[in-house]
């Protein structure tokens, strides 16, 4: 790669995460702001994702009598903030996050121990707790990656995004296509849509088993919604023609209230966590009703300047080269 090429792929990279971040904060009424990268253990913010990822542990020598870990996500931290500083229904915060995820099963082309992403949060009140306004927000999202691939025509880049999102449930597409394991049914359905948003991901499906795990006490994954299916989660996925694969670009959802935090505690056999003083807060109603999620940036980066592995978009070097690079 010449030293043009180089600075030109910069550049791009750069133009997608400022477009992307100034359209979100559009569509949805966010304000950026900092955020941390570590979090105490124990107090109960850490993000447990699926439950099993062990977080990278770190020490502070001024501050013996604690331990702290760098941050999954920020999903409770957001709302804990919004509670601090009073923000209303159709207020809300966006946070440029870094994290590291060393306990990942396998890396490849769209997986990295690295974590960079967008990570959001809203306050809505009780009346929006439903699919209807998921679905709407998913829609302001993806109008938000359709505006920043727009501002790349002029560069010569291709329309890769669908022209809108086609929403299923993961029971109406375990149902679809029985034979296939869940990721195979996630890479079917958006090989043929090409932009999808599937939901309810964490709750048991009739076959016997989750679409994908999901920790108990962020999303709202066993609410039984309007349309007769659970859960109020999803994910956004679309088609990458370079991979021939799905590619995830996006875990989010309404939060759990305190009623569907203490269900998913019992239905996930982690009714200690409920002692914890983020859960006592959401608990005792100190906490907002929110929706919010994570929007994967090198993976935005990844779909919109079709590139073939992640770490062209978080250190700029190409396949071959990453071996070099790691």
């Amino acid at each position: 790669m010449t030293k043009t090429t180089y600075i030109k792929h910069q550049l791009q990279i750069q133009q997608v995460k400022t477009t992307f971040s100034q359209q979100l904060c559009q569509q949805l009424q966010l304000v950026p702001v900092q955020a941390p990268i570590l979090s105490e253990t124990g107090t109960g913010i850490q993000d447990d994702l699926a439950g099993h990822e062990q977080a990278v542990s770190v020490s502070v020598k001024a501050i013996p009598d604690k331990r702290f870990e760098v941050v999954h996500s920020l999903a409770k931290w957001k709302r804990h903030t919004l509670a601090r500083y009073g923000f209303e229904p159709g207020e809300g915060i966006l946070t440029d996050m870094r994290a590291l995820r060393p306990d990942e099963d396998s890396l490849s082309a769209k997986h990295s121990v690295y974590v960079d992403q967008w990570d959001w949060e809203k306050v809505i009140d009780e009346t929006e707790r439903s699919v209807a306004f998921l679905k709407q927000t998913v829609r302001q999202i993806y109008a938000a990656l359709l505006a920043t691939e727009a501002s790349l025509a002029g560069q010569g880049e291709r329309k890769h995004l669908a022209d809108q999102v086609y929403f299923i449930d993961s029971e109406a597409l375990a149902q679809q296509f029985p034979e296939l394991s869940p990721k195979q049914r996630e890479r079917e359905i958006t090989r043929q849509q090409g932009s999808v948003f599937i939901m309810g991901i964490g709750g048991q499906l009739k076959e016997g088993q989750p679409h994908d795990v999901r920790a108990p006490d962020y999303d709202d994954w066993s609410t039984l919604s309007e349309e007769g299916f659970t859960g109020l989660n999803g994910d956004l996925l679309v088609w990458h023609d370079g991979l021939q694969d799905a590619l995830e670009l996006s875990s989010m959802g309404i939060r759990v209230d305190s009623t569907a935090l203490l269900q998913q505690l019992e239905l996930s056999r982690q009714q200690h966590r409920a002692e914890l003083p983020w859960h006592q807060a959401l608990l005792t109603g100190q906490l907002p009703l929110t929706i919010g999620g994570g929007i994967g940036q090198s993976r935005v980066v990844m779909q919109l300047l079709q590139l073939d592995h992640i770490a062209q978009a978080q250190c700029g070097v190409w396949p071959e080269e990453v071996k070099h690079a790691l």
